[in-house]
């Protein structure tokens, strides 16, 4: 009897000794990556806000977003693209209707954005450099009147769960997409009629994950 229990003793040794020798060998299966994603432009609520100054003051509007989407990974953005409609265009500091409408047509003119000929323009993210705080860092290709240049600036965003936020403000050189008038690089003597070159447009853009609309 007391071999038999022995031999019980022995075997449960043998099979913890086993279990840990098991566990500790165990392949742990590596953390899962997060997957990419591909938000849709909530059109409602997103549009550009521009700016553009002169030496007797400045005006303001908005522009309407066509379409677009942002690409996150978690809670990270890395990509993004929009088309603008430029025939949106619409200024909102001008309350007296005449003086309004000269002014939007004047900006849908050749003189500006041509929008008759070049109704979109784009905006693709080339690069998108994470920050702190949900700051990054965006370049990427604006395409204005057909003519491509590069853009650089800061992106604040804010990604929970399907939804995302970005904000963010780039001030650029008109002339790099031949909108010349007014411009003192090619114009002279133009006295209180001079535009300046720069001016600003604000991406402010919310998207979706289009099975959660």
């Amino acid at each position: 009897m007391r071999k038999f229990f022995n031999a019980l003793f022995v075997l449960s040794l043998l099979v913890s000794s086993g279990s840990a020798l098991a566990g500790e060998n165990a392949v742990v299966p590596a953390p899962s990556l997060p997957e990419p994603r591909t938000l849709s432009l909530d059109l409602k609520e997103s549009r550009v806000r521009w700016v553009g100054k002169k030496v007797t003051g400045q005006h303001n509007g908005t522009i309407l977003i066509r379409s677009g989407d942002v690409q996150t990974k978690g809670d990270t953005l890395t990509g993004g693209r929009f088309e603008i409609d430029m025939t949106t265009i619409v200024v909102e500091d001008l309350t007296n209707p005449k003086q309004n409408a000269k002014l939007t047509n004047h900006l849908k003119s050749d003189d500006f954005f041509a929008v008759a000929k070049y109704p979109t323009a784009v905006f693709q993210m080339k690069e998108v450099k994470p920050g702190s705080q949900g700051s990054y860092d965006v370049t990427g290709d604006l395409t204005v009147k057909g003519i491509t240049n590069p853009i650089s600036f800061p992106v604040k965003v804010e990604i929970t769960g399907t939804k995302a936020k970005a904000t963010g403000t780039a001030t650029i050189d008109r002339t790099k997409w031949d909108i010349r008038y007014g411009s003192g690089k090619f114009f002279k003597k133009l006295g209180d009629k001079l535009i300046y070159d720069d001016f600003e447009i604000t991406l402010d853009v919310a998207a979706v994950n289009p099975a959660h609309r």
